[in-house]
């Protein structure tokens, strides 16, 4: 039998976060709850089972005790570990002290407003990144969130269908006209993934979701659904609840803690450091 080569079956090395690196900081916004802290941890938890070794915390936009820690206080204790740890292996320059991954799948321009100004006023030096979405992950998350509500079928593939499926779907987001724009980016994929029309709105623009709610059934939709193109802690409480009675029709809940976005979070965090993720570039980002 012919020898095998030295070293030439081993495993490729466990990927793991680089000795060092600044910690990943997960910016929360919205009012914090117990319900929001639970969602963050969860999210953080499966960013760190992706990589191994890093070191992720949680800042609240608008936290300021020590059960829901504000962003800016976070950031200040990370950059702070940063340097100290940098002083003791002889490195001149520590680096960011953090990188900041917004908990938003789209954009929202007041908000991330206030966590440029909490960055800032750390004084951390710390690195943002940019929100979730647009993504085709974000698409397949809206996807098995309906189909959790009954709202539509869990695979196309199958031959039987939904009684309650929806045949028009309102995306909906809050953020403003540039939120509901990307929001109609991941609208397009859910499409094609349920084909079935998907319109985006505003939660907070005034008598958008109604406008929607007509614009579908003017053009043929009889059933619609309310998918929320949220992760949840930005949702004020009722507004979702009032939005899917303003449009007559069933709703689906938030994205929440779904395994793609701790896995957009890491992607995010991952892209700024330079860190190449297994799998990385399948289902890129749609910017």
């Amino acid at each position: 039998m012919p020898r095998r080569q030295p070293g030439r079956h081993r495993k490729p090395e466990p990927l793991a976060a680089p000795e060092g690196a600044p910690a990943l900081v997960l910016a929360v916004p919205g009012a914090p709850t117990s319900a929001s802290r639970s969602l963050a941890e969860e999210v953080s938890s499966i960013a760190r089972s992706e990589l191994p070794g890093l070191d992720a915390r949680i800042g609240y936009v608008d936290g300021g005790d020590d059960a829901f820690p504000s962003l800016e206080a976070v950031l200040t204790q990370a950059a702070a570990e940063q340097k100290a740890r940098a002083v003791e292996a002889g490195q001149p320059d520590p680096g960011p002290g953090a990188v900041v991954v917004p908990l938003l799948a789209g954009p929202d321009s007041a908000l991330l407003r206030r966590i440029r100004q909490a960055i800032m006023n750390s004084g951390s030096g710390a690195e943002l990144t940019d929100v979730l979405g647009p993504h085709p992950l974000l698409a397949e998350a809206l996807h098995v969130r309906l189909s959790e509500a009954g709202l539509a079928r869990a695979d196309r593939a199958r031959l039987f269908t939904v009684a309650t499926a929806a045949d028009g779907i309102i995306l909906a987001t809050v953020g403003g006209e540039e939120a509901v724009q990307a929001a109609g980016i991941t609208g397009m994929l859910l499409s094609a993934r349920l084909a079935v029309p998907v319109l985006a709105a505003g939660l907070d623009e005034e008598g958008a979701i109604a406008r929607t709610a007509e614009q579908l059934r003017t053009s043929g939709s009889q059933q619609l659904a309310l998918a929320p193109y949220l992760i949840g802690p930005e949702l004020a409480d009722g507004l979702l609840g009032a939005a899917a009675a303003e449009a007559g029709c069933a709703s689906a809940e938030a994205l929440g803690a779904y395994g793609a976005v701790g896995r957009l979070v890491l992607s995010n965090y991952a892209a700024k450091m330079g860190i190449t993720l297994p799998g990385q570039g399948l289902g890129a980002a749609v910017r």
